[in-house]
């Protein structure tokens, strides 16, 4: 046999050498389509939904004039879920996105796709992430099929870095379908960030620390990371203190912001508009994250070090002057200095960095909430 004869043209082909790599189609017959939009599903994490009808995170109109690169990142659904109770032995997802992955340091799965986690709050556990051509903007995939028809707690993410046009929800035909069981307290928690923030680069949608924090505290989180756009304009401010019930605002921003001179200028006013539109609610101020080539180049950690002094600083002085919500959180006891390992490009999470961010802010999250 000639060398070209051994070798499989076009490399390696896995996904056609390994059974459990493969993609399968799904056969929909049996099962009764139906709409997350209405009860007695729970949709989380799009606040306008109700006024504009769309998987956003921004409204579809606004008296702001907000950056053009924010509006069109609003239309990614980080942060969106799914709620419900079901009996059905199989559910499968239909799905219309608005493009398709293409990433170079994301997978599909985690830009593109759903996952899927059963159990009730305290004991939520991952099933399945959707499995489809990822070339292709419109699939079916089945996020389980053949479990014992017994009552289930569901939780479904939706993809963090594209669009989602429509999605709809096949269950057997016979399924009981209730709601959800209820949060811990009805008002939300509202993240204002950087690509960090909206998931990137999480292997899937669950392992965003928005969404990892999300399950294990039972609560609502708004996601408003804008990947290279969370600069602190006022009026995305504006916008954002327009959210009704927020329980406690998270400001991460610092990574998008610039130089410390734009830091200096957005973050006070920044926090001034939330506090003027919600005087009692807890906002927390996280710097930012230690990036692991810091070790190697010296003035990027000293200019980290001194916009985090300048946040902390902030913090300080608006509790001095009596607002004692405000709070400050150093992003270096997130993944810490030995997190190195936890980048996909020495800035962007891993899994493994996610798992250990979510570690890290929960339990002041936690401490703010009263839970």
């Amino acid at each position: 046999m000639s060398r070209e004869d051994k070798q499989v043209k076009g490399g390696v082909q896995a996904t056609q050498l390994d059974e459990h790599m493969k993609l399968q189609g799904i056969a929909a017959e049996g099962l009764v389509w139906h709409s997350p939009d209405n009860a007695p599903f729970r949709l989380a994490g799009f606040p306008w939904f109700g006024q504009d009808g769309r998987y956003a995170r921004l409204p579809e109109r606004t008296e702001e004039t907000l950056p053009p690169a924010v509006v069109q990142l609003a239309a990614c659904t980080a942060g969106g879920q799914i709620h419900m109770r079901t009996d059905s032995t199989r559910l499968a997802l239909r799905v219309k996105l608005a493009g398709v992955a293409g990433m170079y340091h994301m997978p599909a799965t985690g830009q593109c796709g759903f996952d899927c986690y059963l159990g009730p709050s305290g004991e939520k556990h991952y099933l399945s992430t959707t499995r489809y051509d990822h070339k292709l903007d419109a699939f079916e995939a089945d996020l389980w099929k053949g479990l014992p028809k017994e009552l289930r707690h569901v939780t479904i993410n939706f993809p963090l870095y594209q669009g989602v046009e429509e999605v709809s929800i096949g269950l057997d035909e016979d399924a009981v379908l209730l709601p959800p069981e209820p949060y811990v307290r009805p008002d939300k928690v509202v993240l204002y960030g950087t690509s960090i923030t909206q998931g990137g680069c999480a292997s899937r949608p669950g392992m965003a620390y928005t969404n990892i924090v999300s399950r294990n505290l039972n609560l609502e989180f708004v996601n408003l990371g804008f990947s290279g756009s969370g600069k602190g304009e006022p009026e995305v401010a504006r916008t954002i203190a327009g959210i009704p019930d927020p329980a406690l605002y998270v400001l991460d921003y610092e990574a998008n912001c610039g130089d410390y001179d734009r830091l200096a200028e957005t973050m006070p006013a920044f926090i001034r508009i939330l506090r003027d539109a919600h005087p009692e609610v807890p906002i927390l101020v996280v710097s930012r994250i230690v990036y692991p080539n810091e070790r190697f180049y010296p003035e990027a950690a000293a200019a980290r070090l001194r916009r985090r002094e300048l946040q902390s600083g902030i913090v300080a002085s608006l509790r001095e002057q009596g607002d004692r919500n405000v709070h400050f959180l150093d992003g270096e006891s997130l993944m810490g200095i030995e997190g190195h390992e936890g980048t996909v490009d020495a800035c962007h999470p891993t899994d493994l960095g996610f798992s250990q961010m979510a570690q890290g802010i929960e339990p002041k999250l936690r401490e703010l909430l009263g839970l």
